[in-house]
């Protein structure tokens, strides 16, 4: 099984001591890992089993070279998860990981592999749109850590951690450096329900702004706001579960009702 995919915490839960009978990957933020996702696990039911995608150049992945342009992260991607498209899913993806999602699900339509049950898209603009970011792939250091600041994602203990950042600030370039170059090509909506989450004092994507993800879903689009800044996935992490949750039931009764015809 590729190493991109972390089982952390997540093991192979189900309600009946049996494999889960759906997954759900979670893809991180620009410069996070798949730590980010770390308590996830332990708030969904049993019936789903978190899967915590680690990009290279973090976490246990850190010896290798970040990504710097999205089609060869989607590629390998892509590759990696291939074996575990055994049974429904879905994907979730926080601002940078929303994007690397959609094109994800779109790699894997032109592969012909098992669509996902649902796509979550959180806090990023939709393909096509200019988000409110300052290119700061070639910024001086200072620059980097003041945007880290004022996005509020990043604790204040790290950023004052010299050594800690000398480490974390190649991955964040790297990471900037992919959704600066990423150049979105028109293609047919998905065949697969999309859902926007946005934050209400989000002052990188506004909630007015995702309603654009409408045109991504041939099936369906809904969008929900929660409170918060643009990582409302950290403050209101119950509620952002909670919604994924009910959301994913709807699939996981669809799926037992059709298994039982």
């Amino acid at each position: 099984m590729d190493r991109s995919v972390d089982r952390s915490g997540s093991g192979d839960r189900s309600v009946d001591g049996g494999s889960p009978r759906f997954r759900l990957f979670c893809l991180p933020y620009a410069g996070g890992s798949a730590s980010v996702y770390h308590r996830w696990p332990n708030l969904f039911p049993g019936d789903i089993e978190v899967r915590a995608v680690e990009l290279p150049g973090r976490g246990h992945r850190m010896a290798e070279p970040p990504f710097l342009r999205m089609a060869p992260l989607v590629r390998a991607l892509a590759t990696s998860l291939e074996p575990l498209l055994d049974r429904p899913y879905a994907i979730f993806g926080h601002s940078m990981g929303g994007l690397i999602g959609f094109e994800l699900v779109r790699a894997l339509r032109a592969r012909g592999k098992p669509m996902p049950a649902h796509l979550f898209v959180s806090a990023i603009a939709p393909p096509g749109t200019q988000p409110d970011l300052r290119p700061l792939s070639q910024a001086p250091d200072s620059e980097v850590l003041d945007e880290l600041r004022r996005l509020n994602g990043t604790p204040r203990e790290l950023l004052d951690n010299e050594e800690l950042m000398a480490l974390m600030l190649p991955v964040v370039r790297a990471d900037f450096s992919v959704l600066e170059a990423y150049e979105y090509s028109p293609a047919a909506p998905l065949p697969v329900p999309i859902t926007a989450f946005g934050g209400t004092a989000d002052r990188v994507v506004a909630a007015s702004a995702l309603g654009g993800w409408r045109r991504q879903s041939a099936v369906s689009s809904r969008l929900h706001i929660f409170t918060g800044d643009h990582f409302f996935v950290n403050s209101a992490v119950t509620e952002v579960v909670q919604e994924i949750t009910s959301t994913l039931e709807i699939s996981i009764h669809t799926e037992r009702l059709g298994a039982s015809l």
